[in-house]
């Protein structure tokens, strides 16, 4: 199966982003070009894929990618992200589903502006808990609620798996300096930080612009992944601790947290999500629809503090067009 021509078929005819495949990931594989699509090589045999419905492609471990089928991918604009097994690490990104910046600009003007920041964040707080949180309380108050649930979240999967909790202690310095739950607990943190890492800049976010944490290049990162802790996290480094028969406990979390997200297919929930939280309608076509041209700066436009104006005018001449 092949991508359509470009040539012959309207660009606003193909599909988009709401329409088409997510994610699609592949380990121990060749993946090459086959016209105006890819293949996946494996022992099994050949996989042909057709990038023009495919938003992210996943390379996990033992992968090879040609020069040819990067250069489709970019052309398809879908983007590409080199990950640990089954997405439990991320390690680098290719181009984005658009070249447009709308996501970004979007995350970026919600974030600049005080009000509308606060309400992402009592949205993000707000799916994390079973209760309607009401509109009376501070910030600090829901803090303060959070830190409630997640102690409950701690103590619940203790009792439940029967590993002694004596709280959350840890130095990324001293990493043998912790008990064994609280490494297993980083563990899975840093698999779920990895996933979340994946989603954002495979759709155009920026995973430095957080709305509650805030000061590293991974603060949306860490908003998002603090929607899925309590309920993927914990649960997955208590019984890890539980049933560990003396081997390397960190092996033993990272296949836990991948057979968890495949489980629950969280990776098809961080998106929407995260559209959520940002107001946005999920599956918004508008914000993740096909660039009619990517080769070209086609919908480039000027900052004004009145507005943005088209690029490409002789202002000069007070022409709007050039």
């Amino acid at each position: 199966m092949s991508a359509p021509n470009s040539a012959r078929v309207p660009l606003q005819s193909l599909p988009r982003f709401a329409k088409g495949w997510t994610f699609l990931y592949v380990e121990h594989a060749v993946v090459d070009r086959e016209k105006d699509a890819i293949r996946v090589l494996r022992k099994e045999g050949s996989i042909p894929v057709p990038v023009s419905c495919l938003s992210t492609l996943l390379l996990g471990p033992g992968t090879k990618v040609t020069h040819e089928a990067m250069k489709c991918l970019a052309d398809s604009g879908c983007s590409t992200v080199w990950v640990g097994e089954h997405a439990v690490r991320t390690y680098a990104a290719g181009l984005g589903e658009t070249r447009q910046a709308r996501n970004l600009q979007v995350q970026a003007t919600t974030w600049a502006d005080p009000k509308s920041r606060m309400q992402v964040v009592r949205r993000m707080y707000a799916l994390r808990f079973d209760e309607v949180l009401e509109a009376h309380l501070t910030l600090q108050q829901i803090r303060g609620k959070e830190g409630v649930r997640v102690r409950t979240a701690y103590a619940q999967a203790s009792e439940a798996s029967g590993v002694p909790w004596h709280g959350r202690s840890y130095d990324r310095r001293q990493w043998g300096g912790a008990d064994d739950i609280n490494r297993a607990l980083s563990t899975a943190n840093a698999c779920l930080y990895g996933l979340c890492h994946a989603a954002i800049v495979s759709t155009g976010f920026s995973p430095g612009l957080g709305f509650i944490h805030t000061g590293k290049l991974l603060s949306f990162v860490y908003d998002v992944a603090d929607l899925y802790k309590a309920e993927v996290c914990i649960p997955v480094a208590f019984h890890a601790v539980a049933t560990n028969e003396g081997g390397v406990l960190s092996q033993q979390v990272r296949r836990a947290c991948r057979d968890a997200f495949r489980t629950s297919r969280l990776l098809t929930r961080i998106v929407p999500d995260m559209q959520r939280v940002l107001g946005l309608k999920p599956d918004s076509a508008t914000l993740l629809e096909v660039d009619a041209d990517p080769g070209t700066p086609e919908g480039l436009s000027l900052w004004d503090p009145g507005g943005a104006v088209p690029a490409g005018a002789n202002y000069a001449l007070g022409q709007e067009s050039g």
